[in-house]
C-alpha cells in the first residue's frame, strides 16, 4: 500500500492537507483536465517504464475521479493508483471540498461534530456482503473534534441517469470551518478495491488527520 516515508503538502484556499509523494493530484477542471491527466501519466511512465502496461487504466481512472471530483465540487483531488505485481492497480482517492446548507426555515444547519454525526444515518450489514456504515466523533490534531463515517457504501454515480451504484470503501470526515455558519470542510476518501478496506481506512484516517485550516 502507500508510503508515508515522504509526504507532499498540497495547500488550497483556506486549507492544507498532506498525501503520499507517490500519490496523483491534478487539475479538475473540464477542459483542461484530460489532456492535464494524459501528460502528467506519460511523465510518470517516463520516470517509472514498469508502470507502461498500466497506462490505459490509470489513464481511465484518473480521468474518471477528476470529473467525480468536479461534480461534486471538490477544491482538491488527489488519488493512488500502484501495480503491485497484479494486473489491476490499486486505486484510491481523497477529495476536499466545502459544504453547506440551511434548513427548510433557513437557518444554517448546524456544524457542531455530534450534530452532525446525530443526523448521519448508521447502516448494519444483514448479512456477509452487505454494504454497512459507521457513524463516529472523531479529534483532528490541531483542528479539533469532527463527526465521521466510514463503511463499505453503495455511492451513486454522478450524473447517471438510471440511478446505478459503485459499492466502494468510504470515509467522510465533516470538519468545520471556523468562523462560517454552516461551512464544513469535507475530507472523502474512496475505493473499489473492498478486500484492502481496513488497509485504506488507515490511509484515509491518516491523511484526513493531516488537514489544517490556512492562515
Amino acid at each position: 500500500m502507500a508510503r508515508y516515508t515522504e509526504a507532499l503538502t498540497v495547500e488550497r484556499g483556506g486549507f492544507r492537507i498532506k498525501v503520499p509523494e507517490s500519490w496523483w493530484e491534478f487539475d479538475v477542471r473540464p477542459e483542461s483536465r484530460d489532456d492535464s491527466i494524459r501528460r502528467m501519466v506519460d511523465d510518470r511512465i517516463r520516470r517509472h517504464p514498469e508502470l507502461k502496461p498500466s497506462r490505459s487504466a490509470y489513464v481511465i481512472f484518473l480521468q474518471k475521479a477528476a470529473s467525480d471530483a468536479w461534480k461534486s465540487g471538490a477544491l482538491y483531488c488527489g488519488c493512488m493508483a500502484e501495480s503491485f505485481g497484479g494486473d489491476t492497480p490499486i486505486t484510491g482517492s481523497v477529495t476536499v471540498s466545502l459544504i453547506g446548507g440551511r434548513t427548510s426555515s433557513g437557518d444554517p444547519l448546524p456544524t457542531d461534530p455530534a450534530a452532525i454525526a446525530g443526523q448521519l444515518a448508521v447502516k448494519e450489514a444483514r448479512k456477509p456482503g452487505d454494504s454497512w456504515r459507521k457513524v463516529t466523533t472523531v479529534d483532528i490534531p490541531g483542528v479539533g473534534p469532527a463527526a465521521r463515517t466510514q463503511g463499505i457504501e453503495d455511492i451513486p454515480v454522478p450524473g447517471d441517469a438510471l440511478n446505478r451504484t459503485v459499492r466502494a470503501v468510504l470515509m467522510q470526515t465533516y470538519i468545520p470551518v471556523p468562523g462560517q455558519e454552516g461551512k464544513v470542510a469535507l475530507v472523502a476518501g474512496s475505493s473499489q478495491v473492498l478486500d484492502l478496506a481496513d488497509s485504506f481506512f488507515d490511509i484515509f484516517d491518516a491523511i484526513t488527520s493531516t488537514f489544517r485550516f490556512a492562515g
